[in-house]
């Protein structure tokens, strides 16, 4: 038998001409009827959820997830996180669920927690890039969860967005870069926390953060006790988000000291500070209160504003490294790696 990720990389390479020929006009509704018959019809809709935009198909189809790798060119060896209505629809997709992970549930969902589980068999391989786990999340957004509640299977959902660019938070986002590739985006108005969730991994012995997110460290550890954190970059991701580059514009981005900054790079650039004016640049603030949950929700938007802009070059600052703080931190390595 082949390899594992053989066997995906010949499911994805299966339609390889829909990449790029296929195009059509995007409707952007509230119209939970319509994004049920297209979901049920083997079709992608992209979702409102506290986090990010996701882009979601039935999580049992395995020809319906291929899709999304294509839409997204996304590699086959990143896993893709599946949404579910509630705890007991965990059941559905996962097995050997333990206790810490009925206490996070119990306190933490609906919300920005990813939890990583042994899969069930009837998940298919494509979804989990060949792995015996597989990630699982309630958003805390009503109009997913109403969608959710009305559809026999769960979805599958990685961020509505081209794979590696910034992850998108509202509709406009999603359709100015999918726009010609899906049939339609469910608008949920503005994303609330804005970074993706927190992924912990629960298949183990010892809990452990795979990436960090929408719930912060401390949170969980209130919950269930010490944890080990290992969000590190890899070439071989056990949970989204791993990636050395991610979340990235398209322009140079350089994150540190921004007055150290400014002797290198001069005035052609743009700056995204946490709560500090710069007003000879074009500056955009995260919070000007210094409000750690402010910043997460305005990070990758304002991102996407000054990586449209004229100039060459964003430099960036970190924000306090606790709380949502180590998410944004993360995000901000992450968009710097080229």
């Amino acid at each position: 038998m082949p390899a594992m990720h053989q066997v995906l990389q010949g499911l994805l390479e299966i339609r390889p001409h829909t990449l790029h020929l296929c195009t059509m006009e995007t409707h952007i509704a509230t119209d939970l009827v319509e994004a049920l018959a297209l979901l049920k019809a083997g079709k992608l809709v992209a979702i409102p959820t506290e986090t990010v935009y996701g882009l979601a198909a039935n999580a049992l189809d395995a020809d319906a997830v291929i899709h999304i790798f294509e839409t997204k060119n996304r590699p086959h060896f990143d896993p893709l996180i599946v949404h579910v209505a509630d705890a007991n629809q965990v059941k559905e997709v996962a097995t050997h669920i333990s206790d810490d992970a009925y206490r996070l549930m119990e306190v933490l969902w609906p919300g920005p927690l990813t939890i990583v589980l042994p899969k069930h068999e009837r998940v298919p391989h494509i979804v989990t890039s060949g792995l015996d786990t597989v990630g699982v999340r309630m958003p805390n957004h009503t109009l997913t969860l109403e969608l959710l509640r009305a559809l026999p299977f769960p979805l599958a959902a990685p961020s509505a967005n081209p794979f590696g660019y910034i992850s998108p938070t509202s509709a406009l986002h999603v359709a100015e870069q999918l726009g010609d590739r899906i049939p339609f985006i469910l608008d949920g108005g503005e994303c609330t926390i804005g970074v993706e969730s927190t992924i912990i991994d629960c298949s183990q012995e010892t809990p452990t953060i795979l990436r960090l997110g929408g719930t912060a460290v401390e949170t969980i550890e209130e919950i269930i006790g010490p944890v080990k954190v290992n969000a590190i970059s890899t070439s071989s991701p056990q949970a989204p988000g791993m990636l050395h580059s991610h979340y990235a514009p398209r322009k140079p981005l350089r994150v540190g000291n921004i007055h150290d900054l400014l002797h290198d790079y001069g005035s052609d650039v743009s700056i995204l500070s946490f709560k500090d004016s710069f007003h000879n640049f074009r500056n955009i603030r995260l919070s000007e209160t210094g409000d750690l949950h402010e910043a997460a929700r305005n990070l990758f938007a304002a991102m996407r504003k000054l990586d449209a802009d004229s100039h060459g070059v964003i430099l960036a600052e970190f924000v306090p490294d606790y709380g949502l703080g180590r998410a944004i931190n993360d995000r901000l390595k992450r968009a710097s790696t080229r």
